[in-house]
């Protein structure tokens, strides 16, 4: 099944999954070892134990593959970049009837890392519009960049293929549900409230 579009994720809901879950697998880079190198190749194929590790840390019912193929390279004389292929197939459970729904995805990663990178001032934070850039760091944890990366990728609502969203029903346990037509009624005299005040204003 190929990937379904997905919903862009707010950065401040990026899942800190790196450190939640203290076991995850871990591909590291020492950038003095790699920063006289014209390239390094990147290659991070866990095994099915570190999937399921993965799969667990973002709430996938499993994760039956999971690769990314790419490199380190400098940029100028001190910054490096981290740029390569992922490639993974994951099972959620569909948003609507909660059954296994397999996704193929296919995504392009890059991170930029700069040697003399400098945060903003505290009056000045704001939500970047480029999120793949931060400080050069002493070594480069390929893995928690990837796992990171197929964390944005996941579609946010996944459906299966015909499934309507049918209507949602919320309530606290021993109360009556409200339903969508219970709001009707409410919604209508609010108009007839709004309705009234313009005309007192006329």
């Amino acid at each position: 099944m190929t990937k379904p579009p997905k919903s862009p994720a707010p950065a401040a809901a990026i899942p800190a999954v790196t450190a939640a879950f203290s076991d995850l697998p871990s591909l590291n880079f020492k950038v003095t070892a790699i920063a006289g190198r014209t390239s390094t190749h990147v290659r991070f194929h866990p095994s099915a134990p570190e999937r399921a590790t993965i799969a667990q840390a973002l709430g996938l019912i499993s994760l039956p593959a999971l690769t990314f193929d790419g490199d380190i390279r400098p940029a100028g004389k001190r910054d490096m970049v981290l740029a390569g292929q992922l490639t993974a197939t994951v099972v959620q459970p569909c948003s609507v009837t909660l059954e296994p729904l397999t996704t193929v995805i296919a995504e392009t990663v890059r991170r930029s890392y700069i040697a003399d990178y400098k945060l903003p001032e505290a009056d000045e934070m704001e939500i970047p519009e480029d999120d793949s850039t931060e400080a050069l760091p002493e070594v480069i944890d390929a893995a928690a960049v990837v796992v990171e990366a197929l964390s944005l990728a996941l579609p946010l609502y996944p459906r299966a293929a015909g499934v309507e969203l049918g209507e949602a029903v919320f309530t606290e346990p021993g109360l009556a549900p409200l339903r969508e037509g219970d709001l009707k009624p409410f919604a209508a005299l609010a108009g007839l409230v709004l309705k009234a005040k313009d005309t007192d204003k006329g």
